[in-house]
């Protein structure tokens, strides 16, 4: 389960420690000088500390175990340390604890409260380093794709949003319709762009088309083209979208709104790469790589009547599903932070009500947002109150702002678990980590 260094000259103290964490099926190691614990943690890992204040005879000062204490920190900033105790070291202990030991107790201790103590800060000292390898891995894969691909700007944080992301980059390349899903202003647009910047036809055209705000009767037209007299108001031939886009990327947003009359000419060009302008008889050829996007649920679109089964699959070779902001919320922040001029900050209480809202609007929203505060906000630093968001919580919810002492002890309690300390803080999960960073304290996962 780990192993704990027990740092104390009393060989007494050292056999009532060992006896004791045995039970519990903990490895030991005694040391009884503070050379002699240095030594140990140069040696071999060691996972939690149990150190005395003081260990030449006739010293009381506690100066030792504050000497000790420090270059143990030193050596490693996340090694927990349990400070053993007389009664005239507690002011002492407790500044320690202050400068982060992980807690104290006084001679003689409780073994029941110090078996607790050892066990859960092993099990939050297992967390971190595991949280450690997760978050290395993390980095190192998106440093890795921002390398090899041309990510746009993107900005996120969530494992959600990085796996939408790379599989867009790896696929960007495959000359083959992407369909892209997900609720509106979820970031549809940016992900459709990513896969164009890194595709074989990247130095070609990219037409955007917004199917939802053109007139039924005009989509046509508009795709293909129209030859002059072939509909009133056309005074001269013009080319469609498809021609503008041929060897590049046509992107068609709302696609779920195209009539059943236009998803047959659209069919049509997907599979031959053949249409004729409205008004002509001459057939043109096109080659154009078609990214499709929609809000709507086109399966249950196909069963109501209101899209062509066909053409889904058609357009559907690759289907990229953009999560709504509300269920990858450790990016609200960040993507707050990119959208705020130069004037402005964000305060920790309005990114905490930032991070409550639930954002039915999803990104676009957000955008909104953050500009509208930036224009009202009466300082430079953006409060709460400037966002004007109906629900969410306007200023930090703890009475007291809790110090890096509280904030261990209280994942230690909860054995590493951060929803549930945020709870009892009366904080957000994403506020704690937001605490939790600020003071050094890994995140558990």
């Amino acid at each position: 389960m780990g192993k704990v260094l027990i740092a104390d000259d009393n060989r007494a103290v050292q056999s009532a420690l060992e006896l004791m964490l045995s039970l519990h099926d903990l490895q030991t190691i005694c040391a009884s000088s503070p050379a002699d614990a240095i030594a140990c943690v140069e040696r071999e890992p060691i996972d939690l500390v149990i150190q005395d204040m003081n260990f030449a005879a006739d010293t009381t000062s506690g100066d030792e175990g504050v000497a000790l204490f420090r270059e143990l920190r030193a050596r490693d900033p996340d090694l927990p340390i349990i400070l053993l105790t007389a009664w005239t070291h507690l002011e002492t202990a407790i500044e320690l604890v202050k400068s982060g030991a992980a807690d104290y107790l006084s001679k003689p201790w409780d073994d029941d409260k110090l078996a607790t103590s050892v066990k859960n800060l092993l099990a939050l000292r297992k967390a971190r380093t595991a949280n450690r390898r997760v978050v290395l891995t993390r980095s190192r894969a998106r440093t890795q794709l921002t390398t090899q691909y041309d990510l746009c700007g993107v900005v996120y944080e969530s494992d959600a949003m990085h796996e939408v992301v790379a599989i867009a980059c790896r696929v960007a390349k495959a000359d083959v319709p992407v369909l892209i899903t997900g609720p509106s202003g979820s970031g549809k647009e940016k992900i459709a762009e990513i896969v164009q910047r890194n595709s074989a036809v990247r130095d070609g055209p990219f037409v955007r088309v917004h199917l939802g705000a053109l007139p039924a009767e005009l989509v046509s037209a508009e795709l293909f083209g129209a030859e002059a007299g072939a509909y009133t108001g056309a005074n001269k031939a013009r080319a469609g979208r498809f021609e503008a886009a041929d060897g590049g990327t046509l992107f068609l947003d709302e696609i779920a709104t195209l009539s059943l009359d236009g998803q047959v000419k659209l069919l049509r060009t997907l599979q031959t790469g053949q249409f004729e302008r409205l008004g002509s008889t001459q057939t043109r050829s096109v080659k154009v790589r078609v990214i499709a996007a929609t809000n709507v649920d086109l399966r249950q679109a196909i069963k109501a009547g209101q899209f062509r089964e066909d053409l889904f699959y058609r357009l559907n070779v690759i289907e990229l599903k953009v999560p709504a902001l509300a269920d990858r919320s450790e990016d609200v922040a960040p993507l707050a932070r990119s959208f705020v001029d130069n004037a402005h900050r964000l305060s920790s209480g309005a990114v905490d009500a930032l991070e409550t809202y639930v954002w039915p609007g999803n990104v676009r929203e957000l955008q909104n947002c953050i500009r509208r505060a930036c224009l009202l906000a009466t300082s430079a630093e953006i409060t709460a109150a400037d966002l004007g968001l109906a629900g969410a919580i306007v200023e930090p919810r703890p009475l007291e702002e809790p110090d890096k002492d509280t904030i261990e002890r209280l994942l230690a309690r909860h054995g590493g678990v951060v929803a549930a300390a945020a709870r009892e803080l009366g904080l957000s999960r994403q506020a704690l980590y937001r605490r939790m960073e600020k003071f050094g304290i890994d995140i558990p996962q």
